[in-house]
């Protein structure tokens, strides 16, 4: 018998580690989680970089078209943080999120506690509470805009029966205080329906067990209720300091971002599509603001992650 003929036949072994990063599970995982990531690139990723880009660059209608917007680095950084407009309107920006999100949680919890005691027509009240969610906010705005109307809106008529003066909602000094309001309507259902959700989880066992001890309804609410709502409590703050964070819609079709009413989000609408005073359009601070409105809910995000840590470790 031949040398040739007497030699085994030997195959390449494969490395364990091919193997089990080749594996069919792992493909399949890989094949569902292809077109998420996909997506997270064109829709995320991508729009993030190009606004980081044009706040480090300085574009103009021409630049932006051609593409040869020089490179600034942080000199657009410095105009916009040096401005007196910019630290007048972030001192708005926090009394427009903060008075919101306090008030439509307060009475978004409100309501979640009245609703989740049993009584006739409640799932009916509570749809009817949802129907600001459920508006475009182009009705909304307008609904708004016409309550609030100096001479004929609602009401003004109605504190007038109470002999109160007629008040200017929509001008300069009132505007801030007229969109929050509006505002707040509009966040209420959102509370209501997290909150409820969350009301619903807790065992009633507890609340028995707290009513044969003798605690009343407020000491219930204290010591059971606002405790084991506690993460619902953060996932819904922080969804609504970030939904509030970049509200533009409302603001701008009662009051167009005019006088107090100018928010960071509405600053960077105008000088970016050259609205309201701002009769030029100016890409790169408009880019700065937004990058700045990333930061603070990035911000506020690691604060979310951070208590909710503290809450799983308690």
């Amino acid at each position: 018998m031949s040398a040739v003929a007497s030699a085994k036949i030997v195959t390449p072994s494969v490395p364990g580690f091919v193997r089990r990063w080749f594996s069919k599970s792992r493909l399949a995982a890989f094949g569902f989680a292809a077109p998420l990531v996909v997506y997270l690139l064109l829709f995320y990723v991508s729009p993030l970089v190009q606004n980081v880009s044009m706040s480090l660059h300085r574009y103009t209608r021409r630049t932006f078209v051609t593409g040869d917007a020089p490179f600034t680095g942080l000199d657009v950084y410095r105009e916009v943080l040096s401005s007196s407009e910019f630290w007048v309107t972030l001192g708005q920006t926090l009394v427009f999120v903060f008075a919101s999100i306090v008030v439509q949680y307060a009475l978004g919890l409100a309501l979640a506690v009245f609703f989740n005691q049993s009584f006739r027509l409640s799932g009916f009240l509570r749809g009817i509470f949802l129907v600001p969610w459920l508006l475009p906010p182009m009705v909304s705005g307008t609904t708004w805009q016409w309550m609030m109307d100096a001479d004929n809106g609602i009401l003004n008529r109605f504190l007038g029966l109470f002999g109160v003066d007629p008040v200017w909602w929509l001008q300069a000094d009132n505007s801030l205080w007229a969109v929050i309001i509006a505002n707040i309507w509009l966040g209420i259902p959102f509370n209501l329906v997290i909150l409820y959700s969350g009301l619903q989880n807790i065992n009633g066992d507890l609340y028995e067990a707290a009513s044969i001890d003798g605690c009343n309804g407020w000491q219930r609410f204290w010591r059971i209720t606002f405790p084991l709502l506690r993460p619902v409590t953060l996932i819904t703050l922080m969804l609504g300091f970030v939904y509030t964070l970049k509200t533009v819609d409302i603001i701008w079709l009662m009051t167009q971002g005019t006088g107090t009413s100018q928010t960071l989000a509405t600053w960077a609408y105008a000088l970016a599509f050259a609205k309201g005073s701002h009769m030029t359009i100016q890409y790169s601070e408009a880019s700065v603001i937004g990058t700045i409105l990333i930061l603070v809910a990035l911000a506020f995000a690691f604060v979310y992650l951070w208590a909710q840590r503290k809450e799983e470790e308690a």
